[in-house]
C-alpha cells in the first residue's frame, strides 16, 4: 500500500502530520502528489479500484483524490472502447473492409472513435497516463494511415470523367470566327518560293466568357473529403493529407491536358516538329490555355477551398502544388515556340498564343501565389511578343527580297501578290495586339512617304502596312520588266495593283490605309491602261492615218500605198489578237473596261479609214484580201481579248456586210 500522504507545511502541536483542510493551500500539493502517484504506478484497473476502496474509508477530505482516480479509470474505459474500433480493421486475418462510401455506418463509427481519442488526448488526466499516451500515438498513426487511404480512394473514385467536348463546351463560343480566304493565302505559295497543296484557314479562336465551372469531383464526395481532412489536420497530419490530395488531383489535371491535346515536349522536341504538326499543337495550346485558366484552374481552386475550408494556408498550398506542373507544362511550350525559327506562316499562331496568354494573365496571376510561376508566365508572354515582332519583321524582309524570276504566263496575278495581300487581310484582325507590340519596336518606321499630318494620324500597324504594300508594289514593278512586251508589262501591273486594291477595299485594311490611298491606286491603274493602249495599238492606229495617201490614192502608187496600209493594219490586228487572247485579265470589270477603251480608239478610226478609202479598193480584184474585216467584225473579235485562250485569225476573210 502507498505511504501516507503528508505535507511538511501542515503539522499538529506534537509534530504529527495532518491532512490539509479543503481549500487550503496544501490541497493543490496533495492533488499533485496523488496525480504523481497514479502516473508513477501506471496502475491497472484492478489496482485503481483497490485504491478507491482505501481512500473512500477516510473522510470526505480525500474526495478530490477519489474523484481523480475514478476519472482516470473512466478515461481508460472510454479510450479502450475507441481504440478497439480503430484497431479492428488492422487485423491481417480480416477480409478487406468496405470503402466508407459503401458503408456510411462504418465510417461514422470510425470517425466517432477517432474523435473520442483526440478529445481524450486533450484531457490533463489522460496526458498524465504515459501508457495511454503511448497507445494513443500508435492508434492515431494507424487511423491516419486508414484515413489517407480512404481520402485517396474517394478522390480517385469520385473524379468526374471529362472529355474534349465537355471541356470545350464549358466556355462560350461567342465569336468563333474563321477568317477564311478560300485557300488563297497558300493557293500558290505555302511560304515564299515553295509550292503548296491544300487550303488553309485561320481560326481567330474561342472568345472567353465568364469563368465557368465543371464538376471535378462528385459534389456528395466533397463532404466526405472535408470530414477526413479536418481529422487529419487536427491530428497533425496536414502534410500527409496535402500530399495525398495533390498527387491525385495533379494526375487528373495531367489527364485533362492530354484530352486537350497538349503533350509534354522539350524545347528540342518543339524545334524538330514540322510546321503542319506544330501549327496543330499551337492551336490546341491556345484552346488549352483558355479552358485551363477560365475553367480548370478556377474549379480546382474552388475544390481545394471546399475540402480545406477554414485552413487558408493549407488550401493555398494544395492548390499551388496541384496546378504547378500543369501551369509550367503550358508555359514551357509557349517558351519553346517563342524561340523557334521565325517564318511568316507562324505569325498568326504566335499572335493567337500571345492573345490567349495575355487575356488569361490577370486571372492566372490572381490564382497562383508562386513568385517563380508568376515571373515565368510574364516572361513567356514577353517572349511571345518578341517572337511576333521578329516574325513580322521577317515577313517584311521576305516581301522586299523575294526575287523569283519566272514571269507569270498571260500577265496574271503573281503568287507573291496573292500571298502578301491575303496575309495582310488576316493580319489586320490582330491590329490592336500588333499596335501595342509595334509601338515599342525599334523597327518602327519613321518615314512612310506621306505628309506629316497623314503620317502622324496613322497607327503603328498602319505605317508598317503602308510600307509593306509599297515594298510589294516596287517588287512587282521590277517583276514587270521580265516581260519583253511593253504592253504586257502594263497588263501585269494592272492585274496586280487591282488585286491589291480589291483586298484593301474588302477588309479592315481600308480603314487603316484610307480612301486617299485607294484613289491613288485607282489612278495608277488608269495610267497603266493608257500606257497599254499606247504600247499595244499605236502601230495599228498609225496604219489608219491619211499621211501619204490623201493626195494620190487614185493613182497606182496611191492604191499600192493604200493596200499596204490595210495589209499592215490587218497584220497588226491579227498579231495582237493572236497574242492578247492568250493574256489573262481575271477581273471582269477591268477586262470589259480595257476592251471598251480599245474599241473607242480603234473602231472609229478603222470605220473612218474604210469609209474614206475602201471604195478605191473594192472596185479592184481581190479587194477582200485587203479589207478583211468590217468594223463590226473587229468589235466582235475584241471581245475575245484577255480571256487566256489563244486565238488565230489568219484564216479569216471579210464577211459580207
Amino acid at each position: 500500500m502507498a505511504a501516507p500522504i503528508t505535507s511538511p507545511s501542515a503539522t499538529s502541536d506534537d509534530g504529527s502530520p495532518v491532512v490539509p483542510a479543503a481549500g487550503a493551500v496544501g490541497e493543490d500539493r496533495v492533488m499533485a502528489t496523488a496525480q504523481q502517484i497514479l502516473k508513477s504506478l501506471n496502475t491497472n484497473k484492478e489496482v485503481r479500484e483497490d485504491m478507491l476502496l482505501i481512500f473512500s474509508s477516510f473522510d470526505n477530505r480525500l474526495s478530490k483524490i477519489t474523484d481523480l482516480i475514478r476519472s482516470s479509470s473512466e478515461i481508460e474505459d472510454r479510450y479502450d472502447a475507441a481504440e478497439k474500433v480503430i484497431l479492428r480493421y488492422e487485423s491481417t486475418s480480416r477480409a478487406p473492409y468496405l470503402p466508407w462510401e459503401d458503408s456510411p455506418q462504418e465510417a461514422s463509427e470510425y470517425y466517432s472513435s477517432l474523435d473520442e481519442i483526440l478529445l481524450l488526448c486533450d484531457d490533463p488526466a489522460f496526458q498524465s497516463n504515459k501508457g495511454l499516451v503511448d497507445r494513443s500515438d500508435t492508434a492515431i498513426q494507424i487511423a491516419m494511415s486508414r484515413l489517407e487511404d480512404e481520402f485517396r480512394h474517394i478522390l480517385v473514385r469520385n473524379t468526374v470523367p471529362l472529355d474534349a467536348d465537355r471541356l470545350y463546351g464549358s466556355i462560350r463560343r461567342v465569336s468563333l470566327s474563321f477568317a477564311s480566304t478560300e485557300g488563297e493565302i497558300d493557293e500558290d505559295f505555302d511560304s515564299f518560293g515553295e509550292e503548296s497543296s491544300g487550303h488553309c484557314f485561320h481560326e481567330r479562336g474561342i472568345s472567353l466568357g465568364d469563368d465557368l465551372c465543371v464538376d471535378l469531383i462528385n459534389p456528395d464526395a466533397v463532404v466526405e473529403l472535408k470530414e477526413i481532412a479536418e481529422r487529419m489536420i487536427r491530428s497533425g497530419y496536414e502534410k500527409e493529407c496535402c500530399q495525398a490530395y495533390t498527387s491525385v488531383r495533379r494526375e487528373a489535371l495531367e489527364e485533362c491536358l492530354v484530352i486537350l491535346g497538349v503533350e509534354k515536349l522539350s524545347i528540342e522536341d518543339v524545334q524538330k516538329i514540322d510546321w503542319k504538326d506544330l501549327d496543330e499543337k499551337m492551336k490546341k495550346w491556345v484552346q488549352a490555355v483558355k479552358v485551363g485558366v477560365r475553367v480548370l484552374l478556377p474549379c480546382e481552386k474552388a475544390l481545394s477551398e471546399q475540402v480545406f475550408s477554414g485552413h487558408d494556408s493549407l488550401k493555398d498550398a494544395c492548390f499551388n502544388e496541384t496546378t504547378r506542373w500543369c501551369i509550367l507544362h503550358l508555359l514551357n511550350f509557349g517558351e519553346a515556340v517563342s524561340i523557334c525559327t521565325r517564318s511568316p506562316e507562324k505569325l498568326f499562331r504566335i499572335l493567337d498564343m500571345y492573345d490567349a496568354l495575355d487575356d488569361a494573365m490577370p486571372s492566372l496571376l490572381a490564382m497562383i501565389g508562386d513568385e517563380f510561376e508568376s515571373a515565368e508566365a510574364k516572361g513567356v508572354l514577353a517572349g511571345l511578343g518578341t517572337a511576333a515582332r521578329g516574325t513580322f519583321a521577317e515577313f517584311e524582309k521576305a516581301v522586299q527580297g523575294e526575287t523569283s524570276r519566272k514571269p507569270m504566263q498571260g500577265g496574271e496575278i503573281h503568287p507573291l501578290t496573292r500571298y502578301v495581300m491575303n496575309y495582310l487581310k488576316l493580319l489586320v484582325v490582330y491590329s490592336e495586339t500588333l499596335n501595342s507590340l509595334l509601338e515599342t519596336s525599334e523597327d518602327e518606321p519613321k518615314d512612310v512617304g506621306m505628309d506629316n499630318n497623314q503620317e502622324e494620324s496613322m497607327s503603328p500597324i498602319a505605317r508598317h502596312l503602308f510600307l509593306l504594300i509599297s515594298s510589294l508594289e516596287k517588287n512587282l514593278e521590277e517583276k514587270s520588266k521580265q516581260y519583253e512586251d511593253g504592253a504586257m508589262q502594263y497588263i501585269f501591273l494592272m492585274n496586280n495593283i487591282l488585286y491589291i486594291v480589291q483586298k484593301v477595299k474588302d477588309s479592315e485594311l481600308k480603314n487603316l490605309l484610307g480612301d486617299d490611298w485607294v484613289r491613288k491606286r485607282r489612278g495608277l491603274i488608269r495610267q497603266h491602261a493608257t500606257g497599254y493602249l499606247r504600247a499595244s495599238w499605236s502601230k495599228a492606229l498609225a496604219c489608219l492615218k491619211d499621211d501619204g495617201i490623201s493626195g494620190g490614192s487614185s493613182s497606182n502608187a496611191g492604191r499600192m500605198a493604200l493596200k499596204d496600209r490595210f495589209k499592215n493594219f490587218n497584220a497588226c490586228f491579227e498579231e495582237i489578237y493572236r497574242i492578247q487572247t492568250a493574256w489573262k485579265v481575271p477581273d471582269e470589270q477591268l477586262r470589259e473596261e480595257l476592251r471598251l477603251s480599245i474599241s473607242e480608239k480603234v473602231i472609229p478610226a478603222y470605220r473612218s479609214f474604210v469609209g474614206r478609202f475602201g471604195s478605191q479598193l473594192e472596185s479592184g480584184k481581190n479587194s477582200g484580201k485587203y479589207i478583211k474585216y468590217t468594223p463590226e467584225d473587229l468589235e466582235n473579235y475584241l471581245s475575245d481579248l484577255f480571256e487566256g485562250s489563244p486565238g488565230v485569225l489568219h484564216h479569216m476573210r471579210r464577211k459580207s456586210s
